[in-house]
């Protein structure tokens, strides 16, 4: 796991000292090493967190053996070994035994068509020296991001956005629509940033840049995966199977290898199969000061297959520095308040372990919301909202509510995007903000980008629609961003066995029924689990990892937010909606947490970065 820079302009070439500033700004994700190249047009710098081949050899930029291409790399390739096994056949040599080369080799070989065969996670940039090319490629389900900004004559990438800034090639301003997306998800979607002009690479793409301009296209896309018609015995084996797989080979490392355990499903079949692994598997829990959550099972999952266990309490005084501490490392606003303890969890290992695995990725891929139940039942659900104005007649449930407004919308682009936010279509999110912001942040579609990948799935049954709505968006936009920041930001390398490229073309490709039965969640999971995981785990019921950031907001966290909403010099929102909304969360009166806890994102972002 590393960090990656770099300037590509025909016209105004990058200076040395420019490269080293912007791989600098990421010298928390590769603590180990840092390298520049420069070649004419071309600058590529690179963070190394050393993991695989820990000689000065693999360190990066790396150089083919021929000298032509030269690339920089975050990320890891579990499958490299039988890559390099192949390449090594056709007459290859390499000089070190870690990963980085293996990707040059197959690169030189196949050019683009390599990527398709990378199973791991991956942002990389290969420079062809002879025909002046640059290529940037980031893996199918963006577990390592990339971003860039484009100019007539090159571009500017690197794996964080303060890295972009510290170019001097690229100013901060706002970007009304990701504005807007922020404002109901709680984070920007797809390429959008909420910087203008700064955009990600989109997960299974690659972008080529030369002197005749840029070229994107993806080498994965999630609707082109084939359907598989196994029966349900073969595939709970089968799926036993590759999880296993899928385990060990996110085992691979050349330094000690760690567990991020909450007590859930995911987590505790990740640690049991890493146990049976690994000579030894420390494991890791938090909890809250106030709420143990799961840790008394995560206790027992410990216990049962013999890791060195770990606990952490997160306590709610220390939470104003760390949000704002995660405001500058996510470059962004970001509204899901689970990046705190893992930013906690990664900052008290301090570097030991450097790699751990952890269980994101489960409910995506084997269906584990209780949105899933509902699509089951799509049209019951959508007759009881045509009758909505009814159950104005009894008592009023929020929740209920809100799913009934989402599953009744007319267009199914929306009605996917509304079963995902906590907002709902008769409150707008921008209420909170000021008049110019709210009005210009209006004037666009926060719900485009589900309109689109629609026009991909719509021919699905719902079930499946929202699976691979969730793999496209809430993935790479969410999760993966959440995963990767928090971590990265103290040089933890997190890697998500249930993105196993083998074990998702398989998983993939089942049907909904497979996945989905009655009221049960994770159901094909569950029975493939049935001796590894305890019983008392299998068949309890699903907790997510809540963190209390709501209790916050009326505690710790509302001298911070009062000063941010009503006094921050930003000019942002409007103080007297935000007043107004602050006290009815804090008496109890109406849940404002979510929208509130994105709000003081945002101001903590725009005086940080505007």
């Amino acid at each position: 796991m590393c960090g990656i820079a770099g300037i590509l302009d025909f016209h105004d070439p990058p200076a040395r000292d420019v490269i080293a500033a912007m791989a600098m700004s990421i010298g928390h994700r590769g603590p180990d090493h840092q390298g520049a190249w420069i070649d004419g047009p071309i600058g590529l710098g690179h963070r190394r967190l050393s993991i695989l081949d820990l000689a000065a050899r693999a360190n990066q930029p790396m150089a083919s053996i021929d000298g032509r291409y030269h690339v920089v790399f975050n990320g890891e390739i579990y499958n490299f070994p039988a890559l390099r096994n192949e390449l090594l056949a056709l007459g290859d040599r390499f000089a070190t035994t870690g990963d980085t080369e293996v990707i040059l080799a197959g690169y030189r070989r196949d050019g683009v068509a390599s990527f398709a065969r990378l199973n791991g996670m991956f942002a990389l940039a290969i420079w062809d020296r002879t025909e002046q090319r640059l290529v940037l490629a980031r893996d199918r389900f963006g577990q390592k991001p990339l971003y860039l900004a484009r100019s007539p004559s090159g571009l500017v990438f690197g794996s964080e956005i303060k890295c972009l800034l510290a170019s001097r090639r690229v100013t901060a301003r706002i970007d009304a629509p990701g504005l807007h997306e922020f404002c109901w998800y709680g984070t920007t979607l797809g390429a959008r940033t909420l910087f203008a002009g700064i955009e990600r690479l989109e997960p299974g793409h690659h972008l080529t840049i030369d002197r005749d301009g840029a070229r994107q296209a993806s080498f994965w896309r999630i609707d082109h995966v084939r359907p598989c018609a196994d029966t349900l015995e073969d595939a709970t084996a089968r799926v036993t199977s590759l999880l296993e797989a899928a385990v060990r080979r996110h085992l691979i490392s050349d330094v000690p290898v760690g567990v991020l355990l909450s007590g859930g499903i995911d987590s505790s079949a990740i640690t049991t199969l890493a146990a049976r692994h690994a000579s030894r598997v420390d494991s890791y829990t938090v909890s809250f000061d106030f709420d143990p959550g799961e840790m008394a099972k995560a206790r027992l999952v410990a216990e049962h297959v013999g890791t060195s266990h770990h606990e952490f309490v997160v306590r709610g005084a220390d939470i104003a520095g760390v949000i704002r501490a995660l405001v500058r490392q996510h470059d962004q606003p970001f509204g899901d308040a689970a990046n705190i303890p893992l930013y906690l969890v990664a900052q008290q290992l301090g570097g030991k372990p450097k790699v751990v695995l952890q269980g994101d990725g489960g409910d995506e891929i084997f269906a584990g919301y209780r949105r899933y139940n509902v699509l089951a039942f799509e049209r019951l659900w959508r007759a009881l909202a045509r009758g909505a104005p009814a159950l104005q007649l009894l008592p009023r449930h929020a929740r209920l509510e809100r799913l009934l407004h989402a599953v009744g919308a007319p267009d199914p682009g929306r009605r996917m995007a509304l079963l995902l936010t906590e907002e709902s279509a008769q409150s707008a999110p921008t209420r909170l903000l000021g008049a110019d912001a709210r009005v210009s942040a209006e004037q666009t579609d926060p719900f485009v980008r589900y309109g689109e990948l629609h026009r991909r799935v719509g021919p699905l049954d719902p079930v499946q629609r929202m699976l691979y709505t969730d793999a496209s968006i809430l993935l790479p936009d969410l999760f993966c961003e959440k995963v990767d920041r928090a971590t990265m930001a103290h040089g933890l390398e997190v890697r998500l066995p249930f993105l196993d490229t083998e074990l998702t073309d398989y998983v993939i490709g089942l049907p909904s029924s497979s996945k989905v039965r009655w009221l049960g969640k994770k159901w094909l999971l569950r029975r493939a689990l049935r001796g590894t995981v305890p019983d008392t785990i299998l068949n309890g019921p699903k907790r997510g990892f809540g963190v209390p950031y709501r209790a916050w907001l009326r505690g710790p966290l509302l001298p911070v937010l009062e000063a941010t909403l009503l006094h921050g010099r930003s000019g942002m929102f409007d103080p007297e909606a935000c007043r107004r909304a602050i006290d009815e969360h804090a008496t109890g009166r109406v849940d404002h947490g979510f929208l509130l806890y994105k709000m003081l994102q945002l101001a903590l972002w725009a005086e940080e970065y505007l």
